[in-house]
């Protein structure tokens, strides 16, 4: 995760440095490209922070990380997927629901604020019960 830290990590000069020439070429006056590119270059510091707060963590380092590693390494278990969950539609639902709300009223948004706080709540349990227990 070193390579992609140092990817997200240098993006953050760029965008701001971008962001700077963009307020220059419109003479300040347009200011949602002003605020919105700089705070995409802190976004990027973010990611980059947690890959590298994960690099860190990683006992021995991922494969894809050393230049001696085998393809056979990285082979195995890569995660914890839920192929079968409907949550991520649900919490989907209520976020576009949450958006359409800031435009036509803000009863809608309330209404899908409340879908999307059951989406959130079903999906981090969803494995403390039913079929799938743990």
């Amino acid at each position: 995760m070193k390579i992609e830290s140092r990817i997200f990590t240098f993006l953050v000069p760029f965008f701001l440095v971008v962001g700077l020439v963009y307020g220059i070429m419109t003479g300040w006056t347009e200011w949602v490209g002003v605020l919105a590119i700089p705070v995409t270059g802190l976004m990027a510091g973010m990611v980059g922070f947690y890959f590298q707060t994960n690099a860190k963590n990683l006992v021995g380092g991922r494969p894809e990380d050393r230049v001696d590693a085998e393809i056979h390494e990285g082979s195995g278990e890569q995660g914890l997927f839920s192929p079968w969950s409907w949550w991520p539609l649900v919490l989907a639902l209520g976020a576009a629901g949450s958006v359409l709300g800031l435009a036509v009223g803000w009863w809608v948004f309330f209404v899908a604020a409340g879908l999307g706080v059951v989406g959130i709540i079903g999906w981090v349990y969803e494995y403390s019960r039913g079929d799938h227990a743990h």
